[in-house]
C-alpha cells in the first residue's frame, strides 16, 4: 500500500519542501542565470544567512525589519536577523570589502526569509537571484541593468515580458517643495501605490493648489512612452522632476521590449533613489522582478556608492517558465563487469543519467524514471528503449 505525501504537516505555513522536479527546475535555472551573469561580468558574491540586525537594516529606510526573523546571537547577546532581502549585504560588500574605486558589476543567488509573504499564493522561503552595478550614477547603468533583466527572463524561457517603469523622484520633488509633513508623505504614498483616488483627494484637500494638483494627477499619468510628455506639460517645472522624466524618456528608448510608465507606481520609495521598475510576463498576476536605483545604500554604510539593480524569486520563474521535456535515464544492470562500467561511464561523461538497478527492486522500476535500459548483445553494451508493460 502507498503511502500518501503529505507535504504541510510538519512545516510553517508558506513554507514548503521542494521535491525532486521542481528542484531540478530550479538548479537549473539558478546555473543558467549565473553563467549569463558571469559572461557579462557580474561576479559572484555569497553573503551570510543571518547578520546583525543593524547592518541588515542599513539603509533601507527600515522598509525590512517588519519582514525580517530576528534572534539573539547566544555569543554576543546582540539582535540577529535572519535576511529578508540580499541587496543590502551585497552594498556592504561593495562598501566595506570590495573597496573598489571604479564600477564593480555584483550578482548573487540565494534563500532570503520573510516573516510573512508578499502575496496569498507566495513563499516565505523566496530563492532570490540578482544582479546590482556599483560606481555608476548616470542612465547607462540603468539601461545595461534593465537590458540584462530582459536577457535573463529570455533565457528562461520567458517572452512577452513588461516593463513598468517609475521615479522616485518625481513625487519626492512635489511632496518636498510642497512642504508635506513626514506623517502625510506616508499616507500619500499608500494612497499613491493603492491608486485610492478619494483617498489621495482627502489628504491633499489642505495642500497649496499646485501641490495638490499634482499629486492628484500622479495616479493617472500611466501608458505608454506618451505619459512623459503630458508629465511635462501638466507637473510642476521642477529641475527634478525635469529630470526625472528625461531619464524615463532615456529607458523608454532604449527598452527592447513592452513597456508601460506609472509615475505612481512608488514601491521601495524609502529605498529607492531613482528609477524603479517592475518586470510582468503571462502566468503571474504579480511582478517576475523588481528594480531600480538606490543611492543612498553605499552611503548609509559610511561609503557613498551609487547603485541599480535587480532581484527576482527563481521559484516564481520556475513557475511561469516554459521548460523542455525531461528526458528519462538509462537502467543499467548491477554487475561487477569492467565493459559494463566502461559504458556506464562514457554514457554519464555525455550527460546522460545512469541509474544502476539494485538487486531486489526490480518491481518498483518504473519509479525510476528510466525509458532507456543498456543490454549486452554480441560483447557490446548497447542502448535500447525500454517497452512499457
Amino acid at each position: 500500500m502507498r503511502v500518501p505525501i503529505v507535504r504541510r504537516w510538519l512545516l510553517p505555513e508558506f513554507v514548503e519542501d521542494v521535491l525532486p522536479d521542481e528542484a531540478l527546475a530550479l538548479e537549473a535555472q539558478r546555473t543558467r542565470l549565473l553563467e549569463l551573469f558571469r559572461v557579462h561580468g557580474y561576479e559572484l558574491v555569497i553573503p551570510p544567512m543571518l547578520e546583525y540586525m543593524e547592518s541588515l537594516l542599513t539603509g533601507t529606510g527600515h522598509d525590512l525589519d517588519l519582514r525580517t526573523f530576528k534572534l539573539i546571537d547566544q555569543l554576543s547577546g546582540r539582535t540577529m536577523g535572519l535576511r529578508a532581502d540580499m541587496t543590502p549585504q551585497v552594498a556592504r560588500i561593495d562598501a566595506h570589502l570590495l573597496n573598489r574605486g571604479g564600477v564593480a558589476r555584483l550578482c548573487y543567488c540565494g534563500v532570503v526569509l520573510h516573516t510573512r509573504p508578499r502575496e496569498l499564493t507566495g513563499t516565505r522561503e523566496p530563492l532570490q537571484i540578482g544582479a546590482e552595478i556599483y560606481g555608476h550614477a548616470s542612465i547607462e547603468s540603468d539601461v545595461e541593468i534593465q537590458g540584462l533583466l530582459r536577457t535573463a527572463l529570455e533565457a528562461c524561457g520567458i517572452a512577452d515580458v513588461r516593463l513598468d517603469l517609475s521615479h522616485v523622484g518625481v513625487f519626492r520633488a512635489i511632496a518636498r517643495r510642497g512642504g508635506v509633513a513626514p506623517e502625510l508623505e506616508a499616507g500619500l504614498l499608500e494612497a499613491l501605490l493603492a491608486k485610492d483616488r478619494p483617498g489621495l483627494a482627502e489628504l491633499t484637500g489642505s495642500l497649496d493648489g499646485s501641490t495638490r494638483a499634482a499629486l492628484r494627477l500622479l495616479p493617472e499619468l500611466y501608458g505608454g512612452s506618451d505619459v512623459l510628455a503630458r508629465a511635462k506639460e501638466a507637473l510642476p517645472p521642477y529641475p527634478e522632476i525635469s529630470a526625472a522624466l528625461d531619464d524615463l524618456a532615456t529607458l523608454a528608448r532604449e527598452n527592447g521590449g513592452a513597456m508601460s510608465i506609472d509615475l505612481a507606481d512608488l514601491r521601495g520609495y524609502h529605498y529607492h533613489s531613482g528609477v524603479v521598475f517592475a518586470a510582468y510576463c503571462k502566468g503571474l498576476a504579480s511582478a517576475i522582478a523588481f528594480g531600480g536605483r538606490y543611492d543612498e545604500v553605499g552611503k548609509a554604510f559610511g561609503r557613498a556608492r551609487p547603485a541599480t539593480g535587480f532581484s527576482l524569486d527563481l521559484r516564481d520563474v520556475v513557475r511561469v517558465a516554459q521548460h523542455p521535456v525531461r528526458r528519462g535515464a538509462v537502467l543499467a544492470p548491477f554487475a561487477r563487469n569492467p565493459a559494463l562500467a566502461a559504458a556506464i561511464e562514457a554514457l554519464r561523461r555525455a550527460g546522460e543519467v545512469v541509474i544502476v538497478e539494485l538487486p531486489g527492486h526490480e518491481s518498483t522500476r518504473a519509479e525510476l524514471g528510466c525509458d532507456r535500459r543498456l543490454v549486452e548483445r554480441h560483447g557490446k553494451w548497447e542502448v535500447e528503449q525500454l517497452t512499457a508493460h
